[in-house]
């Protein structure tokens, strides 16, 4: 999970448009269409800690002053859209193993509430 503080300007958010905090849950789910020779997806211990370092770099943090969102929306789905890049640059680097060469498609789920979630999601793209 993740704890964030922000605001998202625009009359579409209503009270939102005010500084205010969300911890979100957030899923990853690597998906490749066959496992490899380890009959695994990916080392979820290398996914671990990607995922953990990814989180780290806005964890406790106000995104409205943060540079990774300097002049954006912090909306739900931008949050996520933004771990996705992050978590596809650490699988083209190779800091997810081997295994994580064959994943080609990437989901990025962040839960608000028991009720409420949203999600960022897209193949990707072989380098």
């Amino acid at each position: 999970h993740v704890m964030i503080a922000h605001s998202i300007k625009g009359e579409a958010f209503g009270p939102a448009q005010k500084l205010h905090g969300a911890t979100y849950v957030v899923d990853v789910c690597f998906v490749r269409p066959e496992l490899d020779e380890n009959d695994i997806v990916v080392d979820i211990g290398l996914a671990s800690d990607v995922v953990k370092e990814t989180l780290g770099i806005i964890n406790f943090s106000n995104l409205d002053e943060h540079p990774e969102f300097r002049g954006r929306r912090s909306t739900t789905e931008a949050v996520a859209k933004w771990i996705f890049s992050r978590i596809a640059d650490a699988i083209r680097c190779g800091k997810l193993g081997p295994s994580a060469k064959g994943i080609a498609h990437l989901k990025i789920t962040l839960h608000e509430s028991h009720v409420a979630s949203a999600a960022y999601e897209a193949d990707l793209v072989a380098t």
